[in-house]
């Protein structure tokens, strides 16, 4: 990604997004919007992108869409004025809407419920965003999605774990990459089971990217976990290329985002269970010398018998 083409990112941002009659213009600036609202801070970089992508973007909306963003802006005190002017020109939409709060900056005007909520609803719409949309969009989420990447660890995986998730995958045992993936990544299992079904698979090179799985062992991954992947060459060709073209960080920054949502259950004690097996453990050899009592007693009585 550093060696860029001597054209304006959003000249080719816009042409990837039109292509074959696809707009996925609307869905790229609602989602670039949520992601730089997450951030409590950015960078002068972070920011320019962000102006850069959001004004190349906004003329090119429905007026549905800007009030989106701008009702998102509205309660983001690092809004950019750029684009909050832009949104203000361009849409139809009512000025309440587009306007921010007429209090001061420092002011915390900002809603009371558990701080965790407004996280987690922006985390599901990404969340369902990203599952909802076509290839292209998909991968200009991706692409982007460092704007907002704020250093995410990148996941510490052993060899043992990749070769028993390739393993799963060679063996086409999707319940079972599912099942592994989720104990990794955190996250909980019916999220894992979507990554793992998915027909398109950008969500296995994200996970792959962000542990650092090398590209060869994705590949084979692709081509044997999901047969609506790994029937055709071409679209196993065109994740490695994702694969190479999107970064660490932002593959740790969608898990980050997948693990807050849908964070693991951490395991709850098993009390009952345990007490039932210990219960038939017992009661199975208590059963048999019950009735090899009984059989003996049986035994007994026809020797006296006779």
């Amino acid at each position: 990604m550093s060696n860029q083409p001597p054209i304006s990112p959003i000249d080719s941002l816009v042409d990837l997004a039109c292509r074959d009659g696809v707009d996925v213009r609307p869905t790229l600036l609602r989602v670039i919007t949520d992601l730089y609202v997450q951030k409590p801070a950015h960078s002068d970089n972070e920011t320019k992108q962000y102006v850069e992508l959001a004004l190349g973007l906004i003329d090119a909306v429905d007026d549905a869409t800007r009030a989106v963003v701008a009702a998102t802006l509205s309660h983001y005190p690092g809004a950019p004025d750029a684009v909050l002017g832009k949104l203000n020109a361009a849409g139809s939409a009512s000025r309440a809407s587009l306007a921010l709060p007429p209090v001061a900056f420092g002011e915390d005007i900002r809603p009371q419920p558990p701080a965790s909520e407004p996280a987690a609803e922006a985390s599901d719409d990404l969340i369902e965003v990203f599952f909802s949309a076509d290839r292209d969009a998909r991968r200009l989420i991706l692409l982007n999605l460092d704007v907002v990447a704020d250093g995410d660890p990148r996941l510490t995986v052993s060899a043992d774990v990749v070769g028993q998730l390739e393993a799963a995958a060679l063996k086409r045992h999707q319940a079972d990459f599912a099942r592994l993936l989720a104990q990794v990544l955190r996250i909980r299992r019916e999220l894992a089971d979507r990554i793992a079904q998915d027909p398109s698979g950008e969500p296995i090179v994200i996970a792959a990217k962000a542990m650092g799985i090398q590209a060869a062992v994705l590949q084979r991954i692709l081509l044997c976990l999901n047969p609506a992947i790994g029937m055709s060459v071409e679209r196993v060709f065109d994740l490695a290329v994702l694969y190479d073209e999107i970064s660490a960080a932002a593959a740790s920054h969608m898990v980050s985002i997948w693990r807050e949502l849908a964070p693991a259950i951490v395991a709850r004690s098993r009390h009952e269970p345990v007490y039932q097996d210990d219960a038939r453990t017992v009661r199975r050899p208590v059963a048999r010398e019950a009735r090899r009592g009984d059989a003996r007693d049986t035994g007994a009585a026809q020797k006296a018998a006779r």
